[in-house]
């Protein structure tokens, strides 16, 4: 079993990280070896992943930060101030105002995209590299993605398009988006209890104008990969020689195929499928999270 983390010991420290145009939100917790850990979304930012991801701090020093734009990191932040490249040169400027030579990467849902990118164009700062329930790393993929969703959830298709239609939801009503959410993630979670911990820890981040402007933001780097035809990071992966766990649920709502062609693609790169787990399996799954991750670094 995962151990209780409640010692005074491991409390988090949090604090703000200067870049060119406005600060970074960060949190770390734990002792040992460096993880950075990048959340999904684009448009969520850190807090979903709380506390049940702090599992891992008394073996590993956690480190979080909202991406510009998002959460706490998104005062004075325009929407045209974030781009891939920005995102990449952000996690770069955490990095160095940590001082750690090299740290491993652990990207969630979107964040795996992130962590991959960073990856491609700084491996010799990524000691190890961790895809956990990533998104597709290909335009191709991300069609897979939309194909087989349309499939799944076709019942769903009339509410997805009564709510994103519905004046609240245009407008960022947070009780709105939260119950858009509900349904959006309800095929990408095997328990209804685990569905609403995630609806409630998004909840509780969302404001009108945080939800407007990380919208604005996804849009634009959806525009800047997933929505191109030529984007596609699998030749560029089979490249990368980083260390590489890549762990995946086999009820996720990203068809398994999208994380097995990048295992396919990274040279030696560990896959674990997570049985009887969605798309938040450090949530749904954390014993198997936490023996994959652990195993991965004393293997």
């Amino acid at each position: 079993m995962c151990p209780n983390l409640q010692s005074d010991q491991l409390a988090p420290h949090e604090g703000y990280i200067p870049i060119k145009i406005a600060e970074l939100y960060y949190r770390e917790v734990g002792q040992g070896w460096p993880i950075l850990i990048l959340h999904g979304g684009p448009d969520f930012d850190h807090s979903y992943l709380l506390p049940d991801m702090d599992r891992l701090s008394d073996s590993f020093r956690l480190i979080y930060y909202d991406q510009k734009g998002r959460g706490k990191s998104a005062r004075n932040v325009r929407t045209e101030d974030v781009t891939i490249q920005s995102d990449i040169e952000d996690l770069e400027s955490v990095r160095e105002y940590l001082q750690l030579e090299s740290v491993a990467v652990l990207g969630h849902s979107w964040g795996g995209l992130l962590a991959m990118e960073y990856a491609i164009r700084h491996s010799d700062r990524v000691s190890h590299l961790i895809l956990m329930n990533t998104a597709p790393a290909s335009h191709d993929d991300y069609i897979l993605f939309r194909q087989d969703r349309l499939k799944r959830a076709t019942a769903d298709i009339e509410k997805f398009n009564a709510w994103s239609s519905d004046t609240k939801y245009q407008e960022g009503d947070p009780d709105t988006v939260a119950a858009y959410y509900r349904i959006h993630f309800r095929a990408a979670l095997r328990q209804p209890e685990h569905l609403e911990r995630v609806i409630k820890s998004l909840r509780l981040s969302f404001t009108k104008e945080g939800i407007l402007k990380a919208r604005q933001i996804e849009e634009c780097l959806m525009n800047e990969t997933w929505s191109s035809n030529g984007y596609n990071l699998l030749p560029k992966l089979k490249e990368l020689s980083v260390p590489t766990l890549i762990l995946h649920g086999d009820h996720d709502f990203f068809p398994t195929d999208c994380a097995a062609h990048v295992a396919q693609a990274i040279s030696g790169a560990r896959f674990v499928l997570l049985r009887e787990c969605g798309h938040f399996s450090y949530l749904e799954c954390p014993d198997g999270v936490y023996k994959a991750i652990v195993d991965f670094f004393h293997k």
